[in-house]
């Protein structure tokens, strides 16, 4: 079994379900009492949020490719960056290593291909939904993305940041997601993506008339595959 790296904090609360993830995954895979080899790596998400709001995007890729760095030189054999909004500098982090990175788009992707998906919607933080880091690295595999109108793209970032960041899960916040969740089906969407990965703890378990790609579950089953093969 191969070692992964993760490279956390981004929001802990998110950290925390990869490594529950990773480890039941290899349970149920292996059975007994086998569990992942992981490396884990946290940092403090308020020096990174600050890096965010001012678009010190570069500092903020040097910052994790020295983290990533630390994670290879601790024995990590692969590494899985635990956010979709920080994938904006996962270019740092893939040129400054020499074991695989497994982007969480990419894993995304290859999930909704595989169920012949071609139109998704997109949640994730206004970062996610409004540039193209991650958008076009799903258009680039034939993925049609649809991002929530500006008032809606508001109300989901807020919530992640104000609450689900914190473990804050909300009724209200709750309905209001599902509210935004049925527009985009009504304009088209064949499936969703719950594209920041503490999603998950707020409407994970809704039931919609298409399926969700919950972006947390999928990474870490990448890095499970990974580290099996």
């Amino acid at each position: 079994m191969k070692t992964i790296g993760l490279l956390g904090g981004m929001s802990w609360e998110s950290t925390d379900l990869y490594y529950q993830q990773l480890n039941k995954s290899v349970q149920q895979k292996l059975g007994k009492l086998h569990s992942a080899k992981v490396v884990l790596i946290s940092v403090d998400f308020a020096e990174i949020e600050i890096l965010q709001r001012q678009g010190l995007w570069e500092d903020a890729g040097i910052y994790l490719k020295e983290k990533a760095v630390q994670l290879e030189q601790a024995g990590a054999e692969g590494i899985l960056l635990c956010t979709n909004t920080m994938h904006k500098v996962a270019s740092y982090i893939e040129h400054s290593i020499s074991i695989p990175f497994i982007h969480i788009a990419d894993a995304t992707a290859k999930e909704i291909l595989n169920q012949n998906i071609r139109k998704v919607g997109l949640l994730g933080t206004r970062f996610t939904m409004e540039q193209d880091f991650y958008k076009q690295r799903l258009e680039q595999q034939g993925i049609n993305v649809l991002i929530p109108h500006q008032a809606h793209r508001k109300i989901v970032h807020d919530i992640i940041y104000d609450e689900l960041c914190l473990g804050v899960i909300n009724e209200l916040s709750r309905q209001k997601y599902i509210q935004i969740v049925e527009q985009l089906i009504l304009e088209g969407a064949e499936g969703i993506i719950l594209g920041c990965t503490e999603i998950c703890m707020l409407i994970g378990d809704t039931p919609f008339s298409v399926p969700l790609f919950d972006t947390t579950s999928i990474h870490t089953q990448a890095a499970v595959d990974f580290a099996l093969s």
